[in-house]
């Protein structure tokens, strides 16, 4: 189910599709770092929300198939994405260099175990 995107598109690229999407609606004024941190919580609890009285197991099988539910997971994480890339472009912070750095600081923290 997984397509090959993610090796042919960039994270600034796709941060330059969200940030000419948002002006072309006029919203930047609206975007900033309280107002999308506030945002990516309310996507989070929304993604959690469609997992509410649901096993771990029939959540996981019917959202790695075509399904209404994976549909509106897509949707939600999609938006947490965007919002989250949009907080760190608006503080100017490169999401691979912070990555990196918080798996290094994770692994030191957490040994691996094999």
């Amino acid at each position: 189910m997984k397509s090959n995107n993610d090796n042919e598109r960039t994270i600034q690229s796709i941060q330059k599709e969200i940030s000419d999407f948002v002006s072309k609606r006029d919203w930047k004024r609206h975007h900033n770092p309280v107002n999308l941190s506030e945002a990516i919580i309310v996507e989070a609890g929304e993604l959690l929300q469609l997992f509410l009285f649901k096993s771990h197991g029939s959540v996981e099988k019917e959202a790695k198939t075509e399904s209404h539910l994976r549909e509106r997971i897509e949707e939600e994480l999609a938006d947490i994405l965007i919002y989250s890339l949009e907080l760190a472009d608006h503080l100017d912070m490169d999401v691979s260099e912070i990555i990196s750095k918080k798996l290094n600081k994770n692994s030191k923290k957490h040994p691996a175990v094999i």
